[in-house]
């Protein structure tokens, strides 16, 4: 749905300062690009119906003591479509996408850290799905790169017009103490995640408190750090059309100077330290294949530490970090029936 928009240089202004805050009022966007509100406004709701851009609300599941996981299912060829929709419609899900070649998809998803409460675990539902073949899961122990915004989508703005944008923020709690969220909390995140940008009136009705409470309630949770705002947009649009998944062996000893080479380059989108047979997980944006194989073999190849790199470029994202819009949900609402161990 997003191939007949075009990005201009005010759209990607536009972005940037979405992702610098993603509640940040029109007026001041405007303010400090240079342009009338309304002009603002529009260019949001032109590419929001179109479903090329939207603003969701992000839990970091460290904080609430929850695990992210990167799994990659092996599948039947038959089942991978199917699969991914179940996968789309859980809430604990993001980041599916289906790899070229037709019998693999990846996807990350959140838990509770393992325990016996007598259930089976996600993972096992996933292994008896029908058409599934192996699944591996490898927990995400540290992000080091990409987290607030692929540096891609972050050079349309200067210095000086940050600067008017960016608020200072209070010092964040202590990053050690788990958050306790209320019911109250979990609407608010859920009505955020669906859209960061919704009016006060909207999440005040969706939690049963008043716009001030909502309004107080949203700052207490960025600056504790459990919320965060992620603008989903293809980076197609900017003019990276392949997407491509690597995974790195690196022994211990070369983490660090990995992970921080990484974190400067341009092309990641996001990176991390993670448990299972390699070591480090990155999802990186390019303009070809020439220019991934490029990536590979000069940026990489000059990183001290990598013995192997396993890569393979995705067919397309079934689902990005939030919960999918209601017009797709609705689309993908119905499957096959017999599947449904993975939901």
């Amino acid at each position: 749905m997003t191939e007949t928009v075009t990005l201009d240089a005010l759209d990607r202004r536009l972005i940037h300062a979405l992702q610098l805050d993603g509640r940040l009022p029109f007026s001041r966007i405007a303010a400090a690009v240079g342009v009338p509100e309304r002009t603002v406004a529009r260019r949001y709701h032109r590419l929001r119906s179109r479903l090329a851009l939207r603003v969701v609300g992000l839990v970091d599941g460290g904080r609430t003591g929850m695990l992210d996981w990167i799994v990659r299912v092996r599948c039947a060829p038959e089942a991978v479509e199917t699969l991914a929709v179940l996968l789309a419609r859980r809430e604990d899900t993001s980041w599916i996408a289906p790899l070229v070649g037709g019998t693999e998809l990846t996807c990350m998803v959140r838990t509770p850290p393992p325990g016996d409460d007598g259930r089976r675990s996600f993972f096992e539902r996933l292994a008896r799905t029908e058409g599934v073949r192996e699944v591996g899961a490898a927990c995400v122990l540290r992000p080091v790169a990409g987290v607030g915004g692929w540096a891609g989508r972050l050079d349309a703005l200067g210095e000086a017009e940050q600067r008017l944008l960016l608020p200072p923020r209070a010092a964040r709690a202590d990053p050690a103490a788990v958050p306790v969220l209320s019911p109250t909390d979990t609407a608010l995140l859920r009505a955020l995640s669906q859209d960061a940008r919704a009016e006060l009136g909207q999440l005040a009705a969706a939690t049963g408190c008043s716009e001030s409470t909502v309004r107080r309630r949203i700052g207490q949770l960025r600056d504790s750090g459990v919320l965060a705002f992620e603008v989903e947009i293809d980076p197609a649009l900017f003019g990276y059309p392949v997407e491509a998944l690597l995974w790195l062996d690196v022994p211990p000893a070369g983490l660090r100077a990995v992970a921080e080479a990484l974190a400067g380059h341009p092309q990641v989108a996001f990176a991390a330290l993670t448990t299972g047979p390699s070591s480090v997980f990155v999802m990186v944006e390019c303009r070809s294949v020439s220019g991934l194989h490029s990536y590979v073999t000069d940026e990489l190849a000059a990183l001290h530490g990598i013995t192997r790199i396993e890569s393979a470029v995705t067919q397309r994202r079934t689902k990005r970090a939030g919960p999918l819009p209601a017009p797709l949900a609705e689309k993908r609402g119905r499957v096959p029936s017999g599947r449904a161990a993975a939901q």
